[in-house]
């Protein structure tokens, strides 16, 4: 007895290898781009080298990791791709630059059940310009064809960076005390956090996000979380130990955040009306009728990094880092922080 059924392959259970292959060539040259002297080898490889540069004499590693959460969801309901991977990029080296690292690479992960090759590098295009606003090096990544794993015209993002940093300038925040400045860096939007909140204001909504007037509002919701990496690099550089601590304003909100660069026997007191957010913030706290300490504690409200100095040094700083083209708010004073009380009080 013979078996009549044909012989499988990959492809018909559902992985196209050519595919996947074509995909690495599509992004080849976005991926050069972002390349750093200190890069040896090229993508493609199973690992990816990186040899520590000599300007550092103690270097520390400090490394991140991050997705971009249910913002994705936005991107597929709006059917467009080509900023998310900035937001995954932005969500890890933000993160390690609070310690004052500098970021040297970056490795992405992408997930789907049936891989588009165009949706694909429209993603990985945005990876690799995230690289470039950080000045990190798009070294490689994973793409994970899975069949079933997720529905149809969905995929999943995940990443990570290195960066390093001269143990002797690590930023702790040990040295902030009351009386200290509180600098706010103006964001783009919501960045990439409180998604799930903001789908289910659009949910009970009713808005169209697909209708012609309200493609700024689409547009808004997805603005690519904001690099702040280049212009306080270069803060730091151009006046050291200035910088005290810093706090990247991701999920948590502004008052879960600042919190964990603080010493204990301080608090921050932020006024709220010392900055001007963008318009989509009153957008969501109108139509999903969110009280204010709900928008302090998941939303970034306006402010995407916070940059602790000492109040003498707040003008320089806010100079610096204006004419990198930052948006720069003195937002709050560190004090003494009573018994019992909250760490960082939004008023």
């Amino acid at each position: 007895m013979t078996n009549s059924l044909a012989p499988l392959t990959y492809k018909e259970a559902g992985v196209d290898i050519d595919a996947g292959d074509q995909l690495v060539e599509n992004i080849k040259p976005f991926a050069k781009r972002t390349m750093r002297p200190e890069v040896l080898g090229s993508i493609g490889g199973f690992g990816a080298l990186v040899e520590v540069s000599k300007k550092f004499k103690s270097p520390v590693m400090v490394s991140g990791t991050d997705g971009v959460g249910t913002k994705l969801k936005l991107a597929f309901h709006l059917n467009k791709h080509d900023t998310v991977g900035q937001d995954l990029v932005a969500m890890s080296v933000n993160d390690i630059l609070v310690q004052g690292a500098e970021p040297i690479f970056f490795l992405d992960y992408f997930a789907c059940g049936k891989l588009d090759v165009a949706i694909a590098t429209d993603v990985v295009k945005g990876i690799a310009y995230g690289c470039e606003l950080a000045g990190c090096a798009l070294i490689g990544g994973e793409t994970a064809e899975m069949p079933s794993m997720y529905p149809e015209g969905e995929y999943d993002l995940a990443g990570f960076a290195v960066g390093l940093i001269e143990k002797e300038n690590i930023i702790t925040g040990r040295s902030i005390i009351p009386g200290d400045a509180v600098l706010g860096l103006a964001s783009s939007g919501a960045h990439s956090n409180g998604y799930s909140l903001i789908r289910k204001i659009i949910e009970r909504s009713g808005v169209d996000l697909h209708a012609e007037n309200n493609k700024h509002l689409a547009l808004d919701l997805l603005a690519p979380t904001r690099i702040y990496v280049k212009p306080l690099l270069a803060l730091m550089n151009a006046h050291p130990a200035m910088v005290k601590g810093m706090a990247h304003i991701t999920g948590g909100g502004l008052t879960e955040n600042i919190p964990r660069v603080l010493p204990d026997a301080v608090t921050a007191v932020v006024a709220r009306k010392s900055w001007v957010a963008p318009p989509i913030f009153s957008w969501l706290q109108q139509h999903g009728k969110v009280d204010d300490a709900e928008m302090a504690r998941t939303f970034n409200c306006g402010i995407g990094m916070v940059v602790i100095v000492a109040q003498e040094h707040a003008a320089t700083a806010i100079a610096h880092l204006q004419a990198a083209g930052e948006s720069v708010f003195v937002i709050g004073e560190i004090r003494a922080r009573d018994a019992g009380e909250a760490q960082t009080i939004v008023v």
